[in-house]
């Protein structure tokens, strides 16, 4: 690749048909802050456009991609069963599989519901703790993501966390209180004030979504002794930790059990699927009509089929160690590439995902707060840049690795970030 700013005729031209009849030409507001780039192929750990550039990715579709593009084994499963039928309006076996085949993988929760998105399962489990407890209040975090609609989405106005869309009503996080994460005294507090009247404290177990920002030692142990003794449903949002950091998840990489968990992203090879796991005595009412939990799509076959192949490729050919090595090496090269450069660049979080920032690499980072300490605009334009170089990244810094990472896509990618930085000090 030259170190020219690649043509994009052919995306150029898409984009600007897309927006007659799509806001923004996209549909989801995430991919706003991105070059409009239209893809035609992807493979591996590798996209390409419509005009023949190549990326090496690491956003990996937001993440469901860990095991990179089109895995093999997982669309001839889901093409075998898509042969008989999509939506059958019923059961199929192949439910059954995926299920047990999640539980089994998590070791910890006793039943499972599958829908289509990470929304959707949130606001079950939020039903679901609320239903159980009797209590309405639910306690969240500054920073993590748990869907779009009214009473999740929020964000920072003037140092003050709340309404973050036009249209949304704010009284629908009336009943919600929100924290600084990893301040397990904060918590403590909440819960003697509020604790009555608390439902569910909701939380990425690592915050993955904004920083890549791990639970402090004994914060995830505290959280979930105040839950225990305050009768609060703890409930894991793993939409993106589930499935990447292992088997079984966030909660087994740290050795904390949830009462509820959601999942997506990962669980299912890049097929859309989302999943509400837990407690029996939990799950059981939505068995009984209790609570209302419903979708066309939920349990589609092909959808089982994708979660099924899935974690039968990841229980018997294991992609952990070798994303723990790829990822180590990346993030340390990185590292030692902005070094030579003497660019002030963080590299920070886990192998399988970590984040990327302007400002001291020495920058302790607990928490929402601490990470806007770190130049993250800057890092949003140099985004741009390492796309303009051929490496596909989110602008909110974030990277995925997936088991398609390999020696040849780090030594391509170390290649065409070491242009980017130098454009960067041009």
């Amino acid at each position: 690749m030259s170190d020219a700013v690649p043509q994009r005729t052919r995306s150029n031209e898409l984009h600007l048909k897309a927006c007659e009849r799509t806001p923004g030409g996209v549909h989801s507001n995430i991919r706003l802050a991105a070059p409009k780039v239209f893809f035609d192929h992807a493979e591996g750990a590798w996209l390409w456009d419509v005009d023949g550039n190549s990326y090496v990715d690491y956003v990996l579709g937001q993440g469901p991609n860990l095991l990179g593009h089109a895995p093999k084994s997982v669309v001839e499963a889901v093409h075998e069963v898509s042969e008989h039928g999509l939506i059958l309006g019923g059961q199929h076996s192949v439910e059954i599989v995926a299920a047990e085949s999640v539980c089994k993988a998590l070791e910890w929760p006793d039943m499972i519901r599958f829908g289509v998105t990470g929304t959707e399962m949130v606001q079950a489990a939020i039903r679901a703790a609320r239903a159980a407890t009797g209590r309405t209040k639910v306690v969240r975090f500054e920073g993590h993501y748990h869907g779009w609609l009214d009473n999740m989405l929020v964000a920072p106005r003037d140092g003050v966390w709340g309404v973050a869309s036009a249209g949304q009503l704010g009284s629908h996080l009336d009943d919600v209180i929100i924290l600084p994460w990893n301040d397990a005294e904060a918590v403590a507090e909440t819960l003697r004030l509020y604790g009555s009247r608390t439902a569910a404290i909701i939380m990425e177990p690592v915050m993955i979504n904004s920083g890549v920002i791990e639970p402090l030692p004994g914060y995830l142990e505290r959280v979930r002794q105040l839950c225990t003794r305050y009768g609060v449903v703890l409930i894991f949002d793993e939409v993106i930790s589930g499935f990447r950091l292992g088997l079984a998840g966030a909660a087994g990489y740290y050795g904390v059990t949830p009462d509820l968990a959601t999942y997506g992203k990962a669980m299912a090879g890049g097929y859309g699927v989302a999943a509400l796991a837990g407690a029996a005595e939990l799950m059981a009412p939505f068995g009984t009509g209790e609570i209302t939990h419903a979708g066309t799509f939920n349990g589609a076959v092909p959808n089982m089929a994708a979660v099924a192949a899935t974690l039968n490729l990841m229980r018997d050919d294991p992609p952990y160690d070798h994303i723990a090595e790829q990822g180590t090496t990346l993030m340390a090269e990185l590292r030692t590439l902005a070094a030579k450069h003497a660019v002030p660049l963080r590299v920070a979080g886990l192998p399988a995902a970590f984040h990327i920032s302007f400002g001291d690499p020495n920058t302790v980072v607990t928490d929402h707060r601490t990470l806007q300490h770190l130049d993250l605009a800057r890092y949003e334009e140099f985004a741009g840049m390492l796309i303009d170089h051929g490496i596909w990244v989110a602008p909110r810094g974030v990277w995925y690795v997936s088991a398609a990472h390999g020696p040849d896509e780090l030594d391509e990618t170390l290649a065409r970030f070491d242009k980017a930085l130098i454009n960067l000090l041009n």
